[in-house]
């Protein structure tokens, strides 16, 4: 007998601000237990050493994870040249240290241009990515080499590196990146810091961009937690977070938007095509005009002989 999920059933998105030393999923627990949301998901985890811009679903927006998932992020870095580490980052075992050389900002800027457009990146052994079943990060810890170069390479694309600022005397370089989904931003410091020949590790990670969601629009992880002490009673709580929830249509703000009339809106939500005058669109929003004005039922794509074709359809009600 399949179990009940508990919780209320709600729909949105609150872009988060993560803070350090806390995984993804631990931020996400804390939130959906506050909200008192049946289902929720993140759109691409930030390891606890890194902060920013945390993009949390509920309900149906849950169904747009994979495609912010697969979306564009930007993050703003500190690579600490000098040192090599076993994970890439502040919180790994020192691997090696080697003396850093001379250098400047023409000397660095000359390095970034071998690593914008398409680039091909080794992940770094201590990641989720999976080999055999059972995550790399796991293997490491156990102490267990293996030839990622062979068996792990990936292309990815910087769309662009910004240098921000050096500081040579205590061997630093602050940039600006903003990248394709998969990219590995311990790896492009680590491979950075080969380039200047001494090796380097992440020492501040921050994004500042997931998908369409930036940090101008994010609410700070403390806040959230404030509302538990200041909201005792459940509903009034509830309520107070309810007004943070972004529309779920707010994931995809670049597709077409198509109205539908309410028997094509029935049709849609039973998974039925539609035919329509709109010209072939592999992306588009789908709302249905009601008497109590337009709904939000899902997403689709229209061929090119004008049939629309559900994709992902939400749990609506709508008048008969």
């Amino acid at each position: 007998m399949a179990r009940i999920k508990k919780g209320r059933d709600i729909s949105g998105i609150i872009v988060l601000n993560k803070p350090l030393g806390l995984s993804s999923n631990q931020v996400l627990q804390k939130i959906k237990w506050l909200l008192g949301a049946k289902k929720a998901g993140h759109t691409g985890a930030l390891d606890p050493m890194a902060s920013g811009v945390l993009p949390l679903c509920f309900g149906d927006a849950t169904k747009f994870s994979q495609i912010l998932l697969d979306s564009t992020k930007g993050y703003i870095t500190t690579a600490k040249l000098g040192e090599i580490r076993t994970t890439g980052d502040q919180d790994g075992e020192v691997v090696s240290t080697k003396p850093i050389p001379k250098f400047d900002e023409h000397s660095i800027e000359k390095i970034l241009q071998n690593f914008r457009g398409l680039i091909t990146q080794v992940p770094p052994m201590y990641s989720a990515l999976k080999h055999e079943g059972r995550p790399l990060y796991e293997l490491a810890r156990k102490g267990i080499e293996l030839d990622l170069k062979t068996l792990k390479q990936r292309q990815v694309t910087i769309h662009s590196l910004t240098l921000l600022a050096i500081r040579p005397d205590v061997g630093e370089i602050d940039l600006e990146v903003v990248c394709s989904k998969g990219t590995y931003i311990r790896s492009l410091v680590e491979d950075i810091g080969n380039e200047v020949g001494c090796g380097a590790y992440v020492s501040m990670l921050h994004r500042n961009q997931a998908g369409p969601f930036t940090e101008a629009q994010f609410i700070d992880y403390q806040t959230l937690l404030d509302l538990e002490e200041s909201h005792p009673v459940v509903s009034e709580r509830h309520a107070v977070m309810d007004e943070m929830l972004m529309h779920s249509a707010e994931a995809i703000p670049d597709w077409v938007k198509v109205e539908l009339t309410l028997a094509e809106g029935h049709k849609i939500l039973h998974g039925q095509r539609v035919k329509t005058s709109f010209p072939l669109t592999p992306q588009v929003q789908l709302w249905v005009n009601t008497p109590d004005g337009v709904v939000f039922v899902g997403v689709g794509d229209i061929t090119d002989n004008g049939t629309l074709i559900p994709k992902r359809v939400f749990q609506v009600t709508l008048p008969e």
